[in-house]
Formats: C-alpha cells, sequence, structure tokens
C-alpha cells in the first residue's frame, strides 16, 4: 500500500463534476452524493497517477471502465474512510457490478480526514472472485469495529490483505500493464 496527497485542484474538480453531474446510473445502488464524490475522486487520482485526463461527468455512465490500461479496462473502488487503512480492512465490492467488462480493479481508501488516497492494491476479475466473501442481500456484517449493517444488496468483501500488494505508482503502473493473473 501507498498514500497519495491528494491535489486540492483535484478535489476542486471532483466536487463541480459531482455538482453538476449524477454519476449513479444503474438505478439502484447508485451511492448517495457523498459516496459519489470519494468514487470521483479516487478515481481522478488514480488517472492523475497515470498521467491520464481527469474525469469528466458528461460522459456518461462509464459501466465501469474508469481507465484503459494496455488494452485493460480498470474500475478503480474507492471508500472513504476518517482512520488511516489497516490491511485487514475490506473493500466493499456491489454485485450488480460483476457483469461489467473489466479486467482489472483497483482498490483505494480515501481519508477524509487527511485528504490522503491509499492505494490499497489491486486485482484481476478472476482474483476478485476467488478472493473474495460473497454476502447476499439482507445479511448482517459486523466492521471491526464491532458495528453492523445490512447488506442492500448482493455485496463481495475483499480484505486488503488479498490484494495484489503495490508499494509505488511505478509498480502499480508496471503491474497493471502485465497481463492479468
Amino acid at each position: 500500500m501507498f498514500k497519495v496527497d491528494i491535489k486540492k485542484e483535484i478535489i476542486d474538480h471532483c466536487k463541480k463534476q459531482v455538482e453538476k453531474y449524477n454519476f449513479g446510473q444503474r438505478g439502484y445502488a447508485d451511492g448517495t452524493k457523498d459516496q459519489q464524490l470519494t468514487g470521483i475522486i479516487g478515481q481522478t487520482v488514480v488517472a492523475d497517477l497515470y498521467d491520464m485526463p481527469w474525469v469528466e461527468g458528461g460522459e456518461g455512465f462509464d459501466e465501469g471502465k474508469d481507465l484503459l490500461v494496455s488494452g485493460k479496462v480498470v474500475d478503480i473502488k474507492t471508500m472513504g474512510r476518517t482512520t488511516d487503512v489497516r490491511d485487514y480492512y475490506v473493500n466493499n465490492f456491489v454485485g450488480l457490478q460483476k457483469d461489467y467488462k473489466t479486467d482489472i480493479y483497483i482498490f483505494c481508501s480515501l481519508n477524509k480526514t487527511t485528504n490522503e488516497l491509499t492505494i490499497c492494491g489491486w486485482v484481476s476479475k478472476k482474483e476478485l472472485f476467488e478472493r473474495a466473501q460473497f454476502f447476499k442481500k439482507g445479511t448482517t456484517r459486523t466492521r471491526s469495529d464491532g458495528s453492523t449493517f445490512q447488506t442492500f444488496t448482493d455485496l463481495y468483501e475483499i480484505a486488503n490483505n488479498a490484494l495484489n500488494n503495490v508499494d509505488t505508482v511505478e509498480e502499480l503502473k508496471k503491474d497493471t500493464m502485465m497481463k492479468p493473473k
């Protein structure tokens, strides 16, 4: 895992995009404006790391196609937190997205207190479904702090320590440009 300080320009750009556009276009489990902002910030920071254009909401629903890297479709998944991420924390993957034509997932955590994005790691689509735990809609889940919630849709959880680890931007770029495992 590694952290990236988020540029103020990226935060300002993402806020404008979320104010102007609705990024939740599945019709169900679309996320609140705050959740959409978290996702757009994560996606924009990672695009910036790859020297790619920032997210523009006018392009419409992306169906999990956040970046195209060496011919592979990459989806950036970002969870908002108020603490630094731990290796045992899980990343959520909404089951409604499992049929999207995605090759690689990069999982990130946005610390909303420090405005840092942690690149937690990445997996191929095949690895995601081999390593993640599946929970049917309505399952009661218990967080590491003991609090609980019920899943509002089918949900996959993958722990940070189950992701392919990367410690630098260079490692991330190199790994995701290779053939997915």
